[in-house]
């Protein structure tokens, strides 16, 4: 139970869910060639979980003296499992995971293409060390990985089966699998201002130097303010081109009920938000939003389909 508590399962669960769905519920569905078989798919899946395990193991380390503070329920680290312990484990799954990518960047002709998880096993490792220490670079960074994590789904399975004759059809199933990297960064990035706001007594008095600490909570809650009304006003748009047009309306109706409807839920709430409580609420609306935008790939293929 500690080891799960150390490595955040239920997000490794739910990183697995999102690209098993990307493969099956969608590109599946699309009558091409993939580059993996299944058995190598999984092994991609599996790849990107290790990595993202071995992050949290590593951040958690570093993480133990604000967590005691911020959540004292959620330190690991030197009470169920030593550093020591939690080193070992952190080396393990970090070796294993840029071992599999090796194989699979093998197996897909671009040997090249083993670089991307050692760069982001590196990335991971320094953003748990140093980068977090940087005022949004932190945040920028987490929310990019998780981006990636969809982007790395057509650069393994998409990109190597391409060619001249599909040439069309793969560039723009690779650019619907874009534009949900694109959702993921905006509303995770804005889900890690959030969580800094969450979190200031502990990262204070660990002399971190987060947005919060540096202008105060009431202001950085205004910018998370700001920057939920970009994403807010591009899906209204997206839905409207790509939707409604199309004669789309029950993944219309769903993404105006399970994530436009929240989102503007938040954007609400967000104005009259001090307590941490309401701000450890607000994280988790955006993670509701989150995990309904990425299930919409299922409304999406559906509804293409009984319109068919």
């Amino acid at each position: 139970m500690k080891f799960l508590k150390l490595i955040r399962y239920q997000n490794l669960l739910m990183l697995a869910f999102m690209q098993l769905l990307f493969r099956y519920a969608f590109l599946e569905q699309q009558d091409i060639p993939l580059a993996l078989a299944d058995w190598q798919y999984g092994l991609l899946v599996l790849s990107t979980v290790l990595i993202a395990a071995a992050g949290y193991v590593i951040n958690n380390i570093f993480d133990v003296a604000t967590d005691t503070i911020n959540k004292p329920n959620d330190v690991v680290v030197g009470k169920g499992i030593t550093e020591t312990a939690a080193y070992n484990i952190y080396i393990a799954l970090t070796i294993s995971g840029v071992a599999i990518g090796f194989y699979l960047s093998n197996v897909i002709m671009r040997p090249t293409f083993a670089t991307i998880f050692i760069l982001i096993a590196s990335l991971l490792y320094f953003y748990a060390t140093s980068l977090k220490q940087i005022m949004i670079l932190g945040n920028l960074i987490v929310a990019l990985l998780l981006a990636f994590s969809v982007v790395i789904i057509g650069v393994f399975d998409i990109f190597p089966a391409t060619n001249t004759d599909n040439q069309a059809q793969m560039a723009s199933l690779f650019s619907i699998l874009i534009d949900y990297a694109l959702f993921a960064f905006m509303i995770n990035f804005i889900r890690e201002i959030i969580k800094d706001i969450e979190d200031v007594n502990g990262d204070y008095n660990q002399g971190m130097n987060t947005l919060p600490i540096a202008i105060g909570s009431a202001r950085t809650a205004k910018i998370a303010l700001g920057l939920a009304v970009i994403p807010f006003i591009l899906l209204v748009l997206y839905i409207n081109k790509y939707f409604i047009e199309n004669n789309l309306f029950i993944v219309t109706f769903y993404s105006f009920a399970f994530v436009l409807a929240p989102l503007l839920y938040f954007i609400v709430k967000i104005v009259g938000a001090k307590s941490q409580k309401e701000f450890h609420h607000l994280s988790t609306v955006l993670k509701l939003i989150l995990l309904f935008g990425i299930l919409s790939i299922i409304v999406i293929a559906v509804n293409i389909k009984y319109n068919a």
